[in-house]
């Protein structure tokens, strides 16, 4: 989709819709409001009035423009009480062009003017236009669609004005490209084609990729993440991408769990619970969205993102409980259930990306439905061993409004971790699931700064919920670039 600055006043502005924000009972004072409301003769505050719009959050309002103003319908988005901010002008653009879909143009009045305002007002435009819909065919294929969107300034259209709208759209296509992935059926999205997504995402956006095949994995010693894929039919890939600018202030890797499909192996789930599991790649989805947008904005930052792909499956060599495999880095681990498989494969893909030695190191994984007891299936949690890395991250997820709450590495949960014939059991018992899981994963770090970000729940949602859809989100994406943008400031 296209996405430009104007300067074109609410009334002048070509397009088929219009949207702005209104503040909860602010209506009759907001002086775009007004504005319209006086070109339209006083229509859009009779239906306002009529509709009982009073711009609480979530409420949408529709109204004709009736020839009254070059946009042919104006939309008017809830916002709530409180001062404006950037989320604001993302819930605009996100809402605006959903109202759009049955059109072609759209125009965004962000409720605040700066930088921060025209980016977030981009993305949501771009986000919220978002339909996954390659598989529809005859009458189910939707019809329309955004093709362009415009972000109003109410000054001049400076530089710093213009390139925030760049980025906001950089941004928001990351995001869709890792809902693309996470809605893909698993016999589209099997790990040839992830490795293969990253690569062409990367050259697209000015990065490299190296990917790996099984006899590559083999000599890494990759041990546990072949233990997993030993039930497949399909074989494995890690995927190795690098943006390194010219001169790099620091250097970040991000890793991501990359499970195509996970039947549970002999452990196997239910199969309500295998319906969706074609999302336990969305770590590495989200992986790939992030080194994609970091090497589009060309940020000062030497980024690597890796993942580790493979399906967990119940074929004639699947792994067993009570199997000991050896891990990249020599640890020994002993098989508890073959349904905490993610684990095995970020162990060894996290120790290779420690020995890249990186200022942080940061991983995101569908790990754990204990995470989703804890916190919901709106939030993630952030496990760390640097309280320093911990506070910026949740930070960054603050600017860019993605939850994430910071969960403890518990120290003596750390002995249900130990096996009687290995140096570990991979997971420990049924209390604290979430938090042993991380623990296990402390162990292949080293003295890293690491953070593990389980976004087991609001990866993948069974509902549309606020601005995120139903489906694949590209949770993470957001954060972790917001998270690159303030290293590379500090």
């Amino acid at each position: 989709m296209k996405i430009s600055l104007s300067t074109d006043s609410l009334t002048k502005v070509k397009t088929d819709l219009l949207a702005l924000g209104v503040r909860a009972g602010q209506l009759a004072k907001d002086q775009g409001v007004q504005q319209l409301d006086k070109a339209m003769g006083g229509a859009l505050l009779g239906h306002a009035k009529d509709e009982d719009f009073k711009g609480d959050a979530g409420e949408v309002l529709k109204v004709p423009a009736g020839g009254k103003v070059a946009a042919r319908w104006v939309v008017l988005v809830g916002l709530g009480s409180g001062k404006p901010s950037a989320r604001d002008a993302i819930v605009v653009g996100v809402r605006g062009a959903r109202a759009a879909r049955k059109h072609r143009t759209l125009a965004v009045a962000p409720p605040i003017a700066d930088a921060d305002g025209m980016r977030a007002a981009a993305e949501g435009a771009v986000t919220g236009a978002y339909r996954y819909d390659r598989y529809l065919t005859g009458t189910r294929k939707p019809k329309g669609g955004l093709t362009s969107a415009t972000v109003l300034a109410s000054g001049r259209a400076t530089k710093a004005l213009t390139s925030a709208v760049a980025e906001g759209k950089a941004i928001g296509e990351s995001v869709n490209l890792a809902r693309d992935l996470v809605n893909g059926p698993p016999n589209d999205v099997d790990p040839p084609a992830l490795a293969e997504a990253a690569r062409v995402a990367a050259r697209a956006s000015g990065a490299k990729c190296a990917v790996w095949n099984k006899k590559r994995i083999e000599k890494e010693n990759m041990h546990l993440l072949l233990a997993v894929n030993r039930g497949s039919s399909i074989e494995p890939r890690v995927a190795h991408m690098i943006w390194k600018p010219a001169r790099a202030k620091k250097r970040v890797v991000f890793v991501g769990k990359g499970l195509t499909f996970d039947s549970g192996g002999l452990c196997i789930k239910p199969a309500k619970s295998m319906i969706d599991m074609k999302c336990d790649m969305a770590g590495a989805a989200t992986t790939i969205g992030i080194v994609a947008a970091a090497a589009k904005l060309k940020l000062p930052i030497e980024v690597h993102g890796i993942i580790g792909s493979t399906e967990n499956m119940n074929g004639e060599d699947a792994y067993r409980p009570g199997d000991v495999f050896p891990s990249r880095d020599g640890k020994t681990v002993e098989i508890i259930n073959t349904d905490a498989e993610g684990r095995l494969v970020l162990a060894d893909v996290l120790a290779y990306a420690r020995e890249l030695d990186p200022d942080y190191m940061i991983d995101h994984a569908t790990l754990t439905g204990a995470c989703m007891v804890a916190l919901g299936k709106w939030t993630a949690g952030l496990f760390s061993n640097d309280k320093t890395l911990d506070k910026y991250y949740r930070a960054a997820a603050e600017s860019v409004d993605e939850s994430y709450w910071s969960m403890p590495l518990t120290e003596p949960l750390r002995e249900t971790l130990k096996s009687d014939i290995a140096d570990l059991k991979h997971t420990g018992d049924s209390h604290g699931g979430a938090i042993t899981a991380a623990l296990f994963l402390q162990e292949f770090v080293g003295r890293t700064k690491w953070a593990h970000c389980d976004i087991a729940g609001p990866a993948f949602l069974d509902r549309a919920h606020g601005i995120s859809p139903k489906g694949g989100t590209g949770f993470g994406v957001a954060t972790g670039v917001a998270f690159l943008k303030a290293l590379a400031a500090r």
